[in-house]
């Protein structure tokens, strides 16, 4: 491990912002070799423990350099913001940048995301950011759409919350699109093309994504997160950056989580895996993923 690393690391251990658990402190292992999650102590307490004021709170998960959740966050002064993800060296970049200019309403988290159970409440989160996150082609539970995931948020989302996913897959954004159809979620929004979609056009998806007009809410998304739709435009992530300037387009999908029931996977008649997988061609990750994956480790 280079000094640069270990250097990061000293440094994170004395930032108030972050949290991060050994795993131990959060899981344990059973005999069958699965294991059974344990809760954190700021579980239900980020509003009194860790913020500067309680506001509804925000999650971003696989937040890399943390740089979406920093500018979300200074947009917005209404709500709270989390960046979560495992690598100790990018989140970092975002934890320092928040202590030297006391962003009090900015926390990060370092944790696989499989874990997230045992860091909120019921209720706890308004809405979820899912930023370039790894595709996981061959692996559908790993996918952060997937019905797995979405029963973990479902267990903190408030009632009304969303997801929102911003991606350069378009594997993943047809997945997940067929994913909220099978289960009948509410569509807020739904663009394979997001630069080439007016912002007022991302809930008007006729003519955007054929066959979706029914399902696409009629409440502006202005009206519900002005700060939000903006920054989809404004703000771009180091791998977003990286995307465009190959021409790779990026994708936006949001989508609520009122659901009653177990989450189902679509079949194939509704999403066919070895189309899109032809469609997607070879992935391009500029080195690495932008957002680690369950199998992914801390180096």
């Amino acid at each position: 491990m280079g000094h640069g690393k270990l250097r990061k690391f000293a440094e994170n251990a004395g930032f108030r912002c972050l949290i991060q658990p050994e795993a131990g402190a959060v899981i344990s292992h059973a005999a069958d070799g699965s294991f059974l999650l344990k809760e954190h102590p700021v579980k239900g307490r980020w509003n009194t423990d860790i913020f500067a004021k309680p506001q509804p709170i925000v999650l971003e998960l696989g937040c890399g350099r943390g740089e979406y959740t920093i500018a979300l966050a200074q947009r917005d002064p209404s709500r709270n913001y989390i960046g979560v993800d495992i690598k100790g060296a990018r989140l970092w970049k975002g934890a320092k940048y928040a202590e030297e200019n006391k962003l009090g309403n900015v926390a990060f988290l370092r944790t696989r995301i499989e874990f997230i159970e045992a860091f909120f409440a019921r209720e706890e989160v308004s809405e979820i950011w899912l930023t370039f996150s790894d595709p996981q082609l061959h692996a559908e539970n790993n996918r952060l759409t997937s019905p797995r995931f979405l029963a973990r948020y479902c267990s903190f989302l408030s009632p009304g919350g969303r997801v929102n996913l911003k991606t350069d897959s378009t594997f993943l954004y047809e997945y997940s699109l067929a994913v909220a159809r099978k289960n009948g979620l509410r569509i807020f929004s739904a663009t394979p093309d997001l630069y080439s979609t007016p912002p007022l056009a991302l809930v008007a998806a006729s003519g955007v994504v054929p066959g979706v007009a029914s399902e696409v809410s009629s409440v502006s998304a202005f009206d519900l997160f002005p700060e939000a739709v903006r920054a989809l435009y404004e703000v771009q992530t180091y791998y977003e950056s990286m995307f465009l300037s190959q021409g790779i387009k990026i994708k936006f999908l949001a989508f609520g989580l009122d659901h009653e029931g177990a989450f189902l996977s679509p079949d194939k008649s509704e999403f066919d895996p070895e189309y899109w997988l032809a469609v997607e061609g070879p992935r391009r990750t500029f080195g690495h993923n932008p957002a680690p994956s369950a199998s992914t480790s801390e180096k």
